[in-house]
């Protein structure tokens, strides 16, 4: 081996070891939920020609933005799309879950709470994430009605 592939096996070897702290650190903090939908977010992306959407823009400065197809007052289809942390996709993700194939009446109903608890719980200082999902829901939902009126 040359000392070109030496140190290339060395430096291998180095992010391996940061990355299994960065993982070990994050499912001290975060539930195993948290971590499996932050890193692998289901319902992501913009929808193209969606019936409705919201954004809203947390105090954090983050964005999350939700898109329905919408069939029979039943969300048939959403996405979400957030310029935010790994809490705030994990949020975006689970919410989708929530909400996907029920009817409106009821999706309206989602709170921030209810987003967590499906997570399995939320570190304080990311309940904001919780939060902004419920919110950018709520809101392509009050467009819903509006448009609806």
């Amino acid at each position: 081996m040359d000392l070109s592939s030496e140190k290339d096996a060395e430096f291998g070897r180095v992010v391996d070891e940061i990355q299994d702290a960065i993982e070990r650190e994050a499912g001290i903090i975060y539930s195993k939920k948290v971590i499996q939908e932050a890193n692998n977010p289901q319902n992501v992306g913009r929808m193209p020609k969606p019936d409705i959407a919201g954004e809203i823009t947390g105090p954090c400065g983050d964005t999350m933005e939700f898109y329905l197809k919408i069939e029979g007052d039943k969300i048939s289809d959403i996405k979400f799309y957030t310029d935010g942390c790994g809490p705030t996709i994990a949020c975006g993700s689970m919410t989708t879950k929530l909400v996907k194939d029920k009817g409106i009446e009821e999706a309206g109903k989602i709170t921030s709470q209810d987003i967590i608890d499906a997570l399995d719980g939320m570190p304080e200082e990311n309940l904001h994430c919780g939060k902004l999902a419920a919110d950018a829901l709520q809101k392509a939902i009050e467009n819903y009605r509006e448009e609806r009126a």
